[in-house]
């Protein structure tokens, strides 16, 4: 397990994290930068990072040169009203939502975390690369399926399918928990299997009551300081999450979605001029995209939550 503040600093994105009074820069992934205090002699800022969600977007394991505005407010807002209603199941590492002004809406300081390396993924539907995987062989990470399943058929009960996490810019590998429990040690790799399972129903049945498919889910356990298993990085947004209206749901074919999969189908369409195979990065996107994708996570924040975002 690595410590998420301990790994190596340097930007993910085309632009450089923004300096943060009080803190100093030590890691960014694909949408999120970290901080840790500038001053962490002390026993409790030691334990402290700044997590603070930016704009950046990111599609076939590339992080576009081209922002979506108010995409860290919205990832952020909704991850907290998230982690509120999960707390009876698991801890978060939430500590406070008092930041400093330059990052305020968008940020969140967050208990340190020893952050477990694996993806805690729960599939209720299939789609993605599970379907890949069933199409091949009638399994997804190792759990059998009944035949004739198709794209966005609901599963008979939710299954836990952890990927590995990869490096910026590679891809994750589904992977079996039997190798996951060779990685962490068997009881580890059973309690979160059991507490991914437990976070998808209930955000699940939270999301249909709302009219919404909550298809699948990606989810990141660290240990704190005190060595409980703790509910990390961010929860249940359109980033980390499939979520699909519940009126044009069809098995049998792709599904509307509340993600970039604006983004996704410009860059892989002609007018974007992209070849995914190539090493060349992906163009800039149009602003009609832009706007359509930002509407998009708007609207999973307002249905899921019943709040307005402005």
């Amino acid at each position: 397990m690595n410590d998420v503040a301990a790994v190596p600093g340097g930007s993910a994105g085309p632009v450089a994290p923004q300096a943060v009074p009080g803190w100093r820069h030590v890691y960014s992934g694909k949408v999120r930068d970290l901080y840790v205090p500038d001053d962490d002699t002390s026993a409790e800022a030691s334990q402290t990072v700044l997590v603070v969600a930016s704009d950046r977007i990111s599609a076939y394991d590339h992080v576009l040169s081209t922002p979506v505005p108010d995409k860290g407010r919205i990832l952020t807002a909704l991850s907290t009203w998230w982690f509120e209603r999960l707390t009876d199941l698991v801890p978060n590492h939430v500590v406070s939502l008092d930041v400093p002004a330059v990052v305020a809406g968008r940020a969140m300081v967050c208990r340190r975390l020893e952050m477990y390396p694996v993806e805690c993924v729960a599939r209720g539907y299939l789609t993605g690369s599970g379907l890949v995987e069933y199409r091949a062989g009638g399994v997804v990470c190792g759990v059998p399926l009944p035949p004739g399943l198709e794209d966005g058929s609901r599963l008979p009960e939710p299954i836990f399918t952890p990927a590995t996490k990869a490096e910026l810019g590679e891809h994750d590998e589904n992977v079996t928990f039997e190798q996951v429990a060779a990685t962490i040690g068997a009881d580890d790799a059973s309690r979160l299997r059991v507490l991914t399972l437990a976070v998808y129903r209930r955000a699940e049945e939270l999301a249909r009551e709302r009219g919404i498919v909550l298809a699948d889910t990606k989810l990141e356990f660290g240990r704190d300081a005190a060595g409980a298993v703790v509910l990390g990085d961010e929860v249940l947004t359109p980033d980390s999450s499939r979520f699909w209206p519940a009126d044009g749901w069809r098995p049998g074919r792709a599904q509307p979605s509340f993600d970039k999969q604006y983004v996704r189908d410009w860059l892989t369409s002609p007018e974007s001029g992209w070849d995914r195979a190539s090493d060349v990065p992906p163009p800039p996107l149009p602003d009609d995209v832009v706007e359509r994708t930002r509407a998009r996570y708007v609207e999973a924040y307002e249905r899921l939550t019943g709040r307005t975002f402005a």
